[in-house]
């Protein structure tokens, strides 16, 4: 399929100019920016597919272009749980004893079809890659401990043309035991792309990191942990993540989500941190929505958020991508797969609201993103895989305070999908005075 698309903004490289975007044979092979609108092309639709043509110029008339979005931190196997996993408490420690118990009876079909539920939403919404961390509870019954991850690389076969999806199981709480250790070895035989964990959750959790980085530097993994998810500043895994990224050569292929506890240190623990991070080559996620939901619980008073230091982080020129994390689970009861809404909440809870930052928030759910998991042949560069989405909004003011719903996106040579809103009002609305 050749195509043109004509008059689109992209406001992550210039939000005052209109580009044409030629595709041809799937990849981009042209991009002009230019001042004016242009004329020609027939009139774009965000309705239900149209039927393809050969050499069909398109005039989307202004409104935004994005490359694809990258959600670098799901759960897919954990996704829309919560009427069987509920959280009365809304804690943490809740929510990990509360998906314990339910996922000894989620059967292979329940937890796939949740999973699928949330994939289409998300590509519905612009995203074509996912990291997915998954569940690996070695304790249990062994094919509940297997399920997740034999799940996700199912699925992950299934989208493998429409969304990539990287499958990171996450490693036990340390210590380990024998049967551990047995289904840890195992699991390090199947097609995962990477590895993780949580173990700042552990009994001694900086041996559990180190005991992470052998499993990892042992099959040449790539690491994406969980990191210090705590409002306790002391909680300070991360520092033997740091040292750990040195000792065994692995900058660049470490990246660390949460980092709640930094946001609860003082000025002088944190910008120690943040200087070792970057030193250690470690790219960072933050996942906002998840955190504002489930830290401060136990605070009176001031409540800590738990949101990581964004704005510092970015500064010290450490890359930092936003994501979705949990979506209705009891770790985070709301959530539709949706990074522009992510992105808006990242902007409350980070104070990104000005001109620069509301282009840095879309950048952490695209380019930022990918380059962190190594998707970086798609997008809307020249040479890369045509993939990206047209949102029906005509600056970037409008984007983020309307999060429309009107989208169309594409990839793999095609529209892969197409979303319409329409509001209507009753003739005494539309007649009212403003």
């Amino acid at each position: 399929m050749e195509m043109t698309i004509l008059n689109a903004r992209v406001p992550i490289w210039n939000a005052d100019l209109y580009y044409n975007v030629a595709i041809q044979d799937g990849k981009i092979v042209s991009v002009d920016g230019h001042e004016h609108l242009q004329s020609g092309g027939e009139p774009f639709s965000f309705a239900a597919a149209d039927e393809e043509r050969k050499g069909t110029v398109v005039d989307v008339e202004g409104v935004i272009l994005l490359p694809s979005f990258s959600d670098i931190h799901m759960h897919l196997d954990k996704s829309h749980s919560l009427p069987f996993a509920g959280n009365i408490s809304g804690t943490l420690q809740e929510a990990i004893e509360s998906y314990g118990r339910a996922s000894q009876s989620v059967t292979d079909e329940n937890m796939k079809e949740r999973m699928k539920k949330t994939v289409l939403s998300a590509l519905a919404h612009g995203t074509r890659s996912i990291r997915t961390h998954i569940d690996f509870h070695t304790r249990l019954e062994e094919d509940v401990t297997f399920r997740g991850v034999r799940m996700a690389l199912e699925l992950r076969k299934e989208f493998q043309s429409v969304v990539d999806i990287q499958v990171f199981p996450m490693l036990p709480y340390y210590p380990y035991d024998a049967q551990d250790r047995t289904r840890i070895e195992q699991l390090l035989t199947m097609d995962i792309d990477g590895i993780g964990g949580a173990p700042h959750i552990s009994a001694d959790p900086h041996e559990g990191v180190r005991e992470l980085f052998r499993y990892a530097v042992k099959h040449n993994l790539a690491l994406d942990i969980h990191t210090d998810e705590s409002d306790d500043p002391q909680t300070n895994t991360i520092l033997t993540i740091v040292d750990e990224t040195i000792k065994h050569g692995y900058e660049g292929r470490v990246n660390v989500g949460h980092l709640c506890s930094l946001a609860a240190m003082n000025q002088k623990q944190a910008d120690d941190v943040i200087g070792k991070m970057k030193q250690a080559s470690l790219t960072a996620v933050t996942l906002p929505a998840a955190n504002l939901y489930l830290q401060g619980r136990g605070d009176k008073g001031t409540v800590r958020r738990g949101v990581t230091r964004v704005k510092e982080l970015r500064a010290a020129g450490i890359p930092v991508a936003t994501a979705s994390d949990n979506v209705c689970d009891p770790f985070h009861p709301f959530g539709r797969g949706d990074l522009l809404q992510i992105a808006q909440i990242t902007g409350y809870a980070a104070h990104m609201g000005g001109t620069e930052d509301v282009i840095d928030l879309l950048r952490m759910i695209t380019d930022e993103p990918a380059a962190i998991i190594g998707q970086t042949n798609k997008g809307i560069q020249i040479g890369q895989e045509a993939s990206f989405m047209l949102i029906k909004a005509y600056s970037v003011a409008e984007l983020f305070a309307q999060l429309p719903q009107t989208r169309a996106v594409y990839g793999n040579g095609q529209w892969l999908s197409k979303m319409h809103t329409a509001v209507s009002f009753s003739q005494t609305a539309s007649e009212s005075p403003v």
